[in-house]
């Protein structure tokens, strides 16, 4: 659900004994289905309202219903919330609220926590039936103390069964309440909250989350004996928060376009939830296809017809779809593909976020297939990348691309809410006649670029094939003519990349190192070298948002560093790891991608972690690199 923020909205009471605070981490770890992520979201979306900056990663099993009390399937939310703009999850988390014991050691083994972090920790378990879960119970609190955590014990299940029968379905709004309280929240908000997220519910069940929520506050008022206050940002700007997949919604509305095509797939799927309710009423349609080859061809159809469409998918979807992507290519027909990416290969990771389909991306068909491939870097993007794309695919007669993945598709961020614009709509379906003396194909020797014929324009008719085909559109062998074809085809992407800017650079236009990402990782990067700077490091970043063609100016901004260096959520050997060698290493994708462009020796960083990157994790790739302890 996308909000509205209220920027400059304190509480409406606000504590004396509140310690202010510029920002916070904050994790809530479950059992799956325990309705962690709707109170982390809930959070959020209250912060956000009263003018916080604010960026949030979901924590989700692998598995659809992992075993309970396991560790391996800890579900839950991160939130991380602060004074000014917030573009990443941060580093260790400053409180957690952990609905059992055993959960919050998956996030241990993932350094989510520090020495000092609180942990407010469901108690039920201390007196459970069993001994055995007893036992663990205790053991595992003596080894938080051990750790250094401040623990302590909840009696969330006892609260809760005074309100509701099954405190499985009504402990996330206690948590709620009480977060409201510890971080001094507006309860009119928490309140108008509870009212959204369950508008289609009965009155009843509606009165029980609303009486879970102040329950959890009071008991907090009660029993706890700290409470933060976080300013709001310094904006007078007005405000939405979203998710990306929700973000790329409303891009999809924004730009225009009426038809979506798509299969339902992890972590892309969201995205079809929100236009299933919003899209009809801009009388458009979005169509579940019965898998992700019939998505690809629905909406390809609907492009070739005249109005652009979009398709969605992840990684095994955009493999499913290369034929067809083929096609559109070949046949030069617009489409919008938006792929939010995974951890791969394979089933692999369908929860986790990686960025392992840059590559496949580029080169997943077979033949010369020049395309424009963009990858957003903020939910923000998200939104305006849509618009973007839909334009450029009419435009060149060309598949676009957009790159996000799970760690933009399920985060939560707030940004200036977008002033409509008339231009950001398609045109309508040109019906005029068709001039006799123009092709179908008319490549432009300049620019490679082409009127496009719509069915149902007089004179327009033409043939549409997958086949090597002439200007005419006649199917064609002939080897200087199949030449031509693709030299023209590939022109306009040339021409297209001179329409583009270098890259800003984050830093000075000189130094020994400068970092480049592309995606997600953003405000982790930028984070980790302004505090590199602060350390008296000379680094500087840069990020690219168009992966193909490559922003132009890469070869001087690089000949000013020392050192090169992506850093990627996807796989690279480690060069000090047996059986590598400088020569048969295997580089991280966009590092990879530079290199042939660039003929620059460009190192790199990257993980198959399954995790958003931190800013110290970056920090310490910086230092390693400039070979600093």
């Amino acid at each position: 659900m996308a909000y509205t923020t209220e920027t400059k909205t304190m509480p409406a009471t606000s504590s004396s004994k509140a310690t202010k605070i510029n920002e916070h981490i904050v994790e809530i770890v479950s059992d799956s289905g325990e309705g962690a992520q709707k109170c982390g979201q809930s959070f959020a979306a209250i912060s956000a309202k009263m003018g916080n900056g604010v960026w949030t990663v979901e924590i989700i099993p692998a598995e659809i219903q992992p075993p309970a009390r396991s560790r391996e399937g800890a579900s839950g939310i991160r939130i991380r919330l602060g004074s000014e703009k917030v573009t990443n999850m941060g580093n260790e988390a400053d409180l957690v609220i952990a609905l059992n014991e055993q959960v919050p050691y998956g996030r241990i083994h993932q350094n989510a926590y520090r020495e000092g972090t609180t942990m407010l920790l469901e108690n039920k378990w201390a007196t459970d039936a069993s001994e055995a879960v007893q036992e663990k119970y205790h053991a595992a609190v003596a080894d938080f103390k051990a750790k250094g955590y401040k623990v302590i014990e909840i009696p969330m299940e006892q609260e809760c069964l005074k309100i509701v029968k099954n405190a499985r379905k009504g402990k996330n709004m206690w948590v709620l309440g009480m977060l409201s309280y510890i971080y001094n929240r507006s309860i009119d908000k928490g309140e108008t909250q509870i009212k959204t997220i369950f508008r289609k519910k009965a009155e009843a069940v509606i009165s029980a989350n609303l009486e879970l929520f102040h329950s959890g506050y009071t008991w907090a008022e009660a029993n706890l004996d700290f409470q933060y206050e976080i300013a709001p940002m310094d904006t007078r700007e007005e405000l939405v928060v979203m998710s990306g997949n929700e973000a790329i919604a409303l891009g999809i509305l924004a730009s225009g376009m009426e038809v979506c095509s798509m299969y339902p797939i992890t972590p892309a799927t969201s995205v079809s939830h929100l236009l299933a309710e919003v899209i009809k009423n801009s009388g458009g349609l979005i169509h579940q296809a019965e898998d992700e080859i019939a998505a690809v061809g629905f909406a390809i159809g609907a492009s070739y017809a005249g109005k652009t469409a979009v398709t969605i998918t992840s990684g095994p979807g955009m493999a499913l779809k290369t034929e067809f992507l083929g096609l559109a290519s070949m046949a030069e027909i617009p489409l919008v593909v938006v792929d939010v990416q995974r951890g791969g290969p394979s089933t692999g990771l369908p929860t986790k976020v990686e960025q392992g389909d840059l590559l496949s991306t580029l080169y997943g068909q077979p033949g010369d297939v020049p395309k424009i491939v963009m990858a957003a870097a903020t939910i923000e993007e998200c939104f305006h990348f849509v618009i973007l794309a839909r334009k450029l695919a009419e435009s060149f007669r060309t598949p676009v691309y957009i790159l996000t993945d799970a760690n933009l598709a399920t985060g939560q961020q707030p940004f200036p809410r977008p002033q409509i614009k008339k231009d950001w709509f398609a045109p309508p379906i040109d019906q005029s006649p068709w001039k006799a003396d123009v092709k179908p194909y008319d490549w432009d020797n300049q620019t490679g670029l082409s009127k496009r014929p719509i069915p149902g324009q007089p004179g327009g008719q033409h043939t549409i094939t997958g086949l090597a085909h002439t200007s005419k559109a006649h199917v064609s062998y002939n080897p200087n003519e199949n030449q031509e074809a693709a030299n023209l085809r590939s022109r306009k992407f040339a021409a297209f990349q001179k329409t583009l800017n270098p890259p800003h650079i984050n830093g000075d236009n000189k130094g020994d190192l400068l970092i480049v990402g592309w995606g997600s990782t953003l405000g982790a990067i930028e984070e980790a070298v302004e505090m590199a700077r602060s350390q008296g490091l000379n680094v500087s970043s840069l990020h690219l948002r168009f992966v193909s063609p490559l922003e132009p100016g890469l070869k001087g901004i690089f000949s000013n560093f020392n050192e090169i260096m992506t850093v990627e959520i996807n796989y690279s050997d480690r060069p000090d790891s047996p059986q590598f060698t400088k020569e048969n290493r295997r580089y991280a994708q966009l590092a990879t991608v530079l290199r042939a462009h660039t003929l620059v020796d460009v190192d790199c960083y990257s993980n198959v972690e399954g995790q958003p990157l931190t800013p110290n994790r970056v920090l310490g790739v910086i230092k390693n690199k400039l070979g600093i302890e």
